[in-house]
């Protein structure tokens, strides 16, 4: 059977109800389907239960049925994608009361097109040369640093120069014929005490003709928008987290002129937005959850969620020690209702990291959160994405890890080694090697120094017990954030193992320790100016 068979056969599973048996065209061995449950399950993937909100390494959200019966519909016709693209906007403008809107491959896409359209002002002759701003009049952006985050590489991608500011002085000082736009967060243009709100920054930007970007991704949709009303010129959301809309899907709202212009810098217009490419399917599903939004009972849903939080808070409340709080979010984004569980590690010999271990990687697989401090051990569950049943399998599991008899943690072992001193560090990434060098002081079990990756240096913290070793630093840059997470063993003079880069995936390392030492030479300090240069 040809790869493309199989795919088709996969596409029929929702709609058939059942699952067919399917061979495997790979040469592996064949794939029963039908002895599998769910669809995940049939290629290895273990599902997970979502108690940790919509973070799109986990699927985001679930797409609601209208979504997937809208884009079920649009996948049976070839359109004109800027006739369709006319009638969505348009359509999605007058639902949520905007001038225009656009659908993007995601919010990130649209902060992309959004930035391209404030650089090009709708010329296809300045598009095409994007990220090549040279000549172009338009080429910064201003970013509070409180606004600062990994998502502002859309904006960057686009070739700007980025200005960060710390004041609203800072604001208007840096605002110049260049100035293409103003980006700010949503989440932190709303805490109190922040400066940058919009009612400040529209005072600034607006007399100087310069848009504000609002980047609303995790907010729930608000109609008619607030964000609008309060100065903003452009919003954007992401369509698969609160509006439940496809996964790679975002919704913009805002100026006609500056959306058409970031339509026309998007998919299926060649240029620098070409590989953000939304599909007539995510699109008609796109303005079918937002029109379900404009529908759905959300005081029935925060209900709901409130109904499983008590579920899982009355299951645990059994066992001694072990105490719930709920906690129901006012603020606009990530909202839903999530319940604290808390209790001593010293008493269940397991502190809330290692619960969320235990409960991520072993079944039923179950993603919450943890923030032990104080001596307190505590996991969130976050509601807005479980699902009828969910609660009574999440208060099960809890219950049954949290009652499994643990011995007490036994003491570090010695350290078999004193790793103390310079070492040549090798890191083989999935496909190229660096060198770096690790400086470290070692006091019993325990290793401080300094970590000289490629392009920085950072500290380095660490342990050894017996000829296990394990380090960690982090390579922290403005918007960025690199963890180094090694783990290995460790002989007088080398070290091997592996490294945890967090969302980048691992890499493998070596390290050599360097024994050369310094030559010794006695050091002439001059009486006077040089004689000679």
């Amino acid at each position: 059977m040809k790869r493309r068979n199989i795919l088709k056969g996969l596409g029929l599973l929702p709609m058939a109800g059942v699952l067919a048996p399917i061979k495997s065209a790979l040469g592996a061995p064949a794939a029963d389907y039908a002895a599998e449950p769910n669809i995940f399950q049939s290629i290895g993937v273990e599902p997970i239960i979502n108690c940790r909100g919509t973070f799109t390494i986990i699927g985001g959200s679930i797409e609601r049925p209208e979504v997937r019966a809208a884009m079920e519909a649009a996948s049976k016709n070839f359109i004109q994608y800027d006739e369709m693209a006319d009638a969505i906007h348009k359509r999605l403008a007058e639902i949520t009361g905007a001038e225009w809107a656009l659908v993007s491959a995601g919010c990130a896409a649209g902060l992309k097109h959004v930035t391209a359209a404030c650089v090009t002002g709708g010329n296809p002759e300045k598009l095409i040369r994007i990220p090549d701003l040279t000549g172009f009049e338009k080429n910064e952006v201003i970013i509070p640093s409180s606004s600062r985050n990994v998502y502002d590489h859309a904006i960057r991608n686009v070739g700007v120069r980025v200005i960060t500011v710390d004041t609203l002085a800072e604001m208007e000082n840096a605002i110049n014929s260049h100035t293409a736009m103003i980006y700010l967060m949503a989440f932190d243009e709303a805490q109190t005490g922040n400066e940058f709100t919009l009612a400040n920054v529209s005072k600034i930007s607006r007399p100087k003709n310069v848009p504000i970007l609002i980047d609303a991704a995790a907010e729930v949709l608000t109609i008619p928008n607030v964000h609008l009303q309060r100065g903003a010129d452009i919003v954007a959301y992401s369509g698969g987290k609160a509006i439940c809309g496809p996964q790679c899907a975002g919704l913009v709202i805002g100026k006609k002129d500056i959306l058409m212009s970031a339509w026309q810098a998007s998919s299926p217009h060649h240029g620098p937005g070409r590989d953000n490419k939304v599909g007539r399917e995510e699109m008609m599903g796109m303005l079918a959850a937002v029109e379900a939004w404009t529908k759905r009972d959300h005081a029935a849903e925060w209900k709901t969620w409130l109904g499983y939080l008590n579920t899982i808070s009355k299951k645990l409340q059994t066992i001694p020690g072990v105490s719930t709080s709920v906690f129901e979010p006012t603020e606009l984004s990530n909202r839903s209702p999530v319940l604290n569980v808390s209790w001593d590690p010293a008493k269940f010999n397991i502190n809330g990291i290692e619960m969320t271990e235990v409960l991520g990687r072993t079944k039923p697989r179950i993603a919450v959160g943890s923030d032990d401090k104080e001596g307190k051990a505590t996991i969130d569950i976050t509601t807005g994405q479980m699902q009828p049943g969910n609660d009574q399998v999440v208060a099960n599991r809890i219950h049954e890890v949290l009652l499994q008899k643990r011995p007490p943690k036994p003491a570090m072992q010695n350290a078999g080694f004193n790793l103390t001193g310079r070492w040549d560090l090798t890191v083989q990434f999935f496909s190229s090697t660096s060198k770096h060098s690790l400086f470290i002081d070692q006091e019993g079990n325990w290793m401080q120094g300094v970590h000289q990756g490629d392009f920085s240096s950072r500290e380095l913290k660490g342990s050894v017990e017996g000829d296990i070793v394990k380090m960690k630093s982090i390579d922290r840059h403005t918007a960025d954030y690199i963890p180094f997470i090694f783990s290995g063993k460790a002989t007088a003079d080398t070290m091997s193992g592996e490294i945890h880069l967090g969302e980048y995936r691992t890499a493998k390392f070596s390290a050599v320790r360097v024994n050369k030492k310094p030559s010794r030479e006695q050091i002439i300090v001059p009486g006077g100016p040089p004689l000679a240069t």
